[in-house]
């Protein structure tokens, strides 16, 4: 008995071993769940450049213009603040960057296109691709195009133009054809909306303990400034030494000596 119940064992061990390999979503399923690929992928990012490029001087536009509503007609958003902006817009950490979150590379055509939804999705491969893409575009340009939105109130388009034509040069030659052989990135999946709203909150949490603790720049800044106003008290203290000291030379030279007091 005991040994009729091993071979009948062995042989749906058998048979399920066949199963799995004849039929390799079976052997998926049984292997657990894929691991979705979350590194950038670089050779996407020809393909997508210039959108981007254009998506980020239209965030950039969208959120100055945002601080901007929210202060009196009189005032304008402060450029410290528009550099923030700048340098944290490709940077997935930073609120400022959550708009790569809803957008989508879909391949149309020989083309790949960014498509946005209306919620924001877990952050893989294409989200990561976005944001390679968006570091390699602005690069050390964040605080040109603070100076630019700052000083001339750019328009979308004009912001567009000057970042992705005359900075990057993203925009200046069309894409290549995205090859027929790519592999399909992943499925775009929604986030679920408590984990988003998570998500918000420790960012801004993150902020603004950044900003009470002082901005490295302007810390820099500071020292820089304290440095140089040190080095000009030394420099003055030392030319007071020097001077006193020529002074007291001039004096002696000055001053007629006793021999020649007695030959007169």
């Amino acid at each position: 008995m005991a040994r009729g119940g091993g071979v009948a064992v062995a042989m749906a061990v058998a048979v399920a071993a066949v199963v799995l390999l004849l039929h390799p979503a079976a052997s998926a399923a049984a292997a657990g769940p894929k691991k979705v690929a979350t590194a950038a992928r670089k050779e996407d990012i020809p393909y997508i450049r210039c959108q981007v490029c254009e998506r980020i001087a239209r965030e950039i536009s969208a959120q100055v213009a945002k601080k901007q509503q929210a202060l009196p007609a009189t005032k304008k958003v402060p450029e410290i603040e528009i550099i923030e902006i700048a340098e944290n817009v490709c940077n997935l950490k930073k609120q400022e960057a959550d708009w790569m979150l809803k957008i989508d590379i879909v391949e149309k055509g020989d083309k790949l296109e960014l498509v946005e939804q209306d919620e924001e999705g877990h952050c893989n491969a294409e989200c990561k691709t976005i944001e390679r893409a968006c570091q390699e575009v602005m690069g050390y340009a964040d605080t040109d195009v603070a100076e630019f939105v700052y000083k001339k109130k750019p328009s979308a388009d004009q912001l567009v133009k000057f970042l992705c034509k005359d900075l990057s040069e993203a925009c200046v030659v069309d894409p290549p054809p995205v090859p027929k052989d790519r592999v399909p990135g992943e499925p775009f999946a929604a986030k679920p909306s408590k984990d988003a709203e998570m998500d918000r909150i420790l960012k801004s949490m993150e902020g603004k303990v950044f900003k009470d603790k002082g901005s490295p720049k302007k810390d820099l800044k500071q020292q820089v400034v304290k440095q140089i106003k040190d080095t000009g008290k030394k420099l003055k203290g030392h030319v007071n030494k020097v001077s006193k000291v020529v002074k007291k030379w001039w004096q002696g030279k000055k001053k007629p000596s006793k021999s020649s007091k007695t030959e007169l």
